[in-house]
């Protein structure tokens, strides 16, 4: 598969929009997913006057349910597959939903909606193959031929790594550890239903996605999708490419990748995925990336890729140190990297995530890509040369946000200020804030600004407290990843405000005639 090159979506013209994990949206499985909530929602977006809608990585998730953490950089999580949307296809009766209990909601319940949607999913699959119709059968097949690059070996790894228990792919048996050919062989014939479910599954995902993008384009809303830029040592892509990774001869991550020691830690931050063999990669051409690029810039619009500053020096750890204090910058593949992917690709519409430890060599990678970078507001008030701070804003070419799934929601921010901080943003607001406005006015402060792009996370727009956070980066489990809207929550957002700002500051796709006064 490949994206065919073609002018990007424009990032240099003024929009806005709203930054959720299709997880968080509400309903009766326990987890958001891409059925008929995010068609709700898109059109929601359309009323509030917005033209973006961000989200997380659509991969299925690895340890701790983060999405960073992935066990494929291609596949989409099938915790997001609507199972009205089955039903509507035809792979489901509407009894069967029917029968269900509903699950918990304001929380995600992860454990028991994997559960609920591996079942579905199974019954589904049957109704597939036992009833399908042969031009549906033909759209099938035809998905999976052109997906073949990933598909084969992504189903081949989950299914293994059921049979075996979860276990990590280097405990495997040594035939199907190393994809003897004769075991692979073996091992396709003893188990081909589990692996046509494990297609049937993916090729669903891709239509849902597809289904609700579409939804989007006529509604006027574009997709911002997310790429991780490491991905999890047991993970599909690095078992049937490990001569990509810096492994040892047993697949086992030689050095790691993390942030050494900050303000924020002073241990660093050691994440443990495998570092690329760059000079590999360049052989051919950086085929695996292209291939991930290809797909992302087929599912979305524009693309934000994670941790940016990989590409121009990345933190090396060894894999035998417990923390990120003992590692060495290395040089990334730097501007021979986006220079071969946009001959093949084409125009990038890339975000890049340049958030931390910031070199003037980063800067000017990312300028030279043409990429905008990120202005993250909540890191901006600690004195008037901040970078974040809007009127140091050297141009258009920043998305800006008052806070993103990584930080804390502004309420729970505001709340936990030290006193000189809260002074310095009070100055700056020229007002005493106070909790019920600080969202709201960091909110304003990002559209008013000259970034191309402001983005909010819908729980500021919401006014939610720290309970709402998304992610509390540096751990694992716990409240991560499991913020949920309750069903008609979303009716607090001041959505007749939001209008009026985006079209006062200029990020209205349609300039339309102003009220004379805004509440």
């Amino acid at each position: 598969m490949s994206h065919s090159p073609s002018a990007p979506p424009t990032l240099q013209h003024r929009a806005s929009g709203v930054l959720l994990h299709p997880t968080s949206l509400p309903g009766p499985h326990g987890v958001g997913d891409l059925g008929p909530q995010a068609h709700r929602f898109v059109e929601q977006l359309a009323e509030w006057g917005q033209t973006l809608w961000q989200v997380l990585p659509l991969n299925p998730v690895g340890f701790g349910y983060s999405p960073y953490q992935s066990p494929s950089a291609f596949a989409i999580n099938p915790m997001l597959i609507s199972p009205e949307a089955l039903v509507k296809e035809g792979w489901l009766e509407a009894e069967v939903l029917e029968a269900l209990p509903a699950l918990p909601e304001g929380t995600a319940a992860l454990e028991a909606a994997e559960a609920r949607k591996a079942d579905l999913l199974r019954q589904a699959s049957e109704v597939f193959r036992e009833h399908a119709s042969q031009e549906a059968r033909s759209t099938y097949q035809r998905w999976c031929q052109e997906n073949e690059f990933w598909l084969e070996d992504y189903i081949a790894f989950a299914v293994l790594k059921e049979l075996h228990a979860g276990a990590h792919w280097t405990s495997w048996p040594e035939g199907s550890r190393h994809r003897r050919i004769s075991a692979m062989r073996a091992f396709r014939q003893d188990h081909e239903a589990s692996l046509e479910e494990q297609r049937f599954i993916q090729w669903q995902a891709a239509h849902q996605w597809e289904t609700l993008r579409a939804h989007a384009r006529k509604h006027g809303v574009r997709l911002i999708g997310d790429l991780p830029i490491f991905v999890s040592d047991d993970s599909a892509d690095v078992w049937a490419h490990p001569d990509l990774f810096e492994l040892d001869e047993a697949g086992h991550p030689q050095v790691v990748a993390g942030v050494p020691p900050d303000y924020f830690s002073e241990t660093g931050q050691r994440w443990g995925n495998p570092l690329y063999r760059w000079s590999r990669m360049a052989r051919d051409g950086y085929r695996w990336w292209r291939e991930r690029l290809s797909l992302l810039l087929t599912q979305f619009d524009i693309v934000r890729i994670d941790h940016f500053r990989g590409f121009e020096a990345y933190w090396e750890i060894p894999a035998s140190e417990p923390t990120a204090i003992q590692g060495l910058w290395k040089p990334g593949p730097g501007s021979a990297f986006f220079k071969r992917i946009r001959k093949e690709l084409g125009a990038l519409p890339i975000i890049a995530e340049d958030l931390g430890l910031i070199t003037p060599e980063v800067h000017a990678l990312r300028t030279a890509c043409g990429f905008p970078g990120m202005k993250v507001l909540q890191f901006a008030f600690s004195d008037p040369q901040n970078a974040y701070l809007p009127h140091n804003y050297e141009g258009p070419d920043a998305v800006v946000y008052p806070g993103t799934h990584d930080n804390d929601t502004t309420l729970g921010w505001f709340r936990k200020l030290d006193p000189e901080q809260r002074e310095f943003l009070n100055h700056y607001f020229s007002r005493d804030l106070q909790e019920q406005s600080i969202c709201y006015e960091m909110i304003r402060m990002a559209w008013a600004s000259n970034a191309c792009l402001a983005i909010a996370p819908l729980q500021d727009l919401l006014g939610c407290d720290s309970e709402a956070r998304m992610n509390t980066p540096g751990t694992v489990g716990g409240s991560n990843w499991r913020w949920r809207l309750r069903e008609g929550e979303v009716a607090g957002v001041q959505g007749d405000w939001l209008k009026h700002i985006t079209r006062i500051y200029g990020r209205a796709e349609v300039p339309e005639q102003l009220p004379e006064t805004i509440e």
